[in-house]
């Protein structure tokens, strides 16, 4: 029942439900996550139906049941604990991390799992500042505040990155801009796409699409 594609599909679903507009999520915005024609998103939303990892109606879309959910955020823990690995272990770079994850985390097993879990300490987060689900399913909810959003003179704390993009992330840990930083917008420039940020009184330009994949909270959490 259990294919890495399924598993692909289900972890797109949970991650649309809990990013963007939430459920239900149509079959258009999973294809478009998932790179994929609509007709090939729509059999796999209608297989996903019949093996009851989703619910699905015409016209509104599909929303994760619970053994859906289950599927879901177990791969999710794999891919986090095995990016964490990856980086803190294995000295893979930042930027490198996602898309290797992406290779393993259908094919590791629970002990395997288990067992990352234990040589780097119990982490909670990923090194994109993503949080890393418990083995019981709990995790906890993502920042959807962009360093976009923040007005001109004030303060906010990176909470994550969007880490889908290696080229974007070779950028941001070059800027400095890494989960747990505290970052100044100094001016915005709105006409231009632009905002001047700095970092530890360090100024450097960047750009509204580049803001728009770090997402932030403010100084006091």
């Amino acid at each position: 029942m259990r294919t890495p594609s399924i598993e692909d599909y289900l972890k797109t679903i949970y991650k649309l439900e809990t990013t963007d507009s939430g459920p239900p999520v149509s079959s258009g915005a999973i294809a478009e996550a998932m790179q994929v024609a609509p007709a090939s998103a729509s059999n796999m939303v209608r297989r996903l139906d019949d093996l009851g990892f989703i619910n699905y109606e015409a016209y509104a879309g599909a929303t994760l049941t619970e053994p859906g959910r289950a599927v879901a955020l177990e791969v999710i823990r794999h891919h986090r604990l095995l990016e964490l690995y990856l980086k803190e272990v294995m000295g893979f770079d930042w930027a490198a991390v996602h898309h290797e994850a992406e290779r393993l985390e259908h094919h590791i097993s629970e002990t395997f799992e288990d067992r990352i879990e234990e040589m780097l300490g119990h982490p909670t987060h990923d090194p994109h500042g993503h949080p890393i689900p418990t083995r019981e399913g709990a995790v906890d909810a993502l920042s959807t505040r962009t360093l976009a959003d923040v007005a001109e003179g004030d303060t906010a704390v990176i909470d994550h990155v969007s880490d889908d993009d290696a080229d974007v992330l070779t950028l941001l840990e070059q800027r400095g801009l890494l989960p747990g930083i505290a970052v100044d917008v100094r001016e915005t420039r709105p006409l231009e796409g632009l905002m001047v940020i700095a970092i530890d009184g360090d100024e450097t330009i960047i750009g509204h699409p580049v803001a728009n994949k770090v997402f932030v909270k403010s100084p006091t959490g």
